[in-house]
């Protein structure tokens, strides 16, 4: 849609998501990103002001930011901001700032991750994969025995 703010937010998740599931059992995972940035001052490093930014995943990529994120985790975050107006328990009115999570993962800039493909649930199976020995001919140096190359989908490097 045009006119969104999407933005991106590399920090620390302030605890587990949080998986909920609506009335009418759609999955939701809430969460907080910390985002604190840091400047060089007189030779050493300065904390400045962090951001709290509240985020929620929906769907089956609730469930799956929910089974991997952990709290403390650098993750970065690509989404749409979403502003939101309610009513507290005072009955003063207020707004929130919120962040609809399109893309969530680690940062490996200071840790290592294994990613594992996520089963399909929506009735689909996922892409066979080719054969092993299909998948690496682009590494040989020598052309197959029928004398073509098969690359598949995938680029070759």
């Amino acid at each position: 849609m045009a006119g969104e703010t999407v933005i991106t937010v590399v920090g620390n998740l302030t605890a587990d998501p949080e998986l909920r599931y609506t009335q009418n059992g759609l999955p939701v995972a809430n969460f907080t990103i910390a985002s604190t940035p840091r400047s060089m001052k007189d030779g050493e490093w300065k904390d400045g002001d962090p951001l709290f930014l509240r985020a929620s995943v929906w769907r089956e990529f609730a469930e799956h930011v929910a089974g991997t994120l952990a709290k403390g985790m650098r993750v970065i975050a690509q989404g749409r901001l979403r502003q939101r107006s309610y009513q507290d328990r005072e009955g003063n009115q207020r707004t929130a700032i919120e962040l609809e999570v399109d893309e969530i993962g680690p940062s490996l800039r200071y840790a290592t991750a294994q990613v594992t493909r996520a089963a399909r649930t929506d009735g689909q199976r996922p892409a066979a994969s080719a054969p092993a020995e299909q998948e690496q001919q682009w590494a040989t140096s020598e052309p197959p025995a029928d004398g073509g190359w098969t690359y598949g989908d995938d680029t070759p490097f």
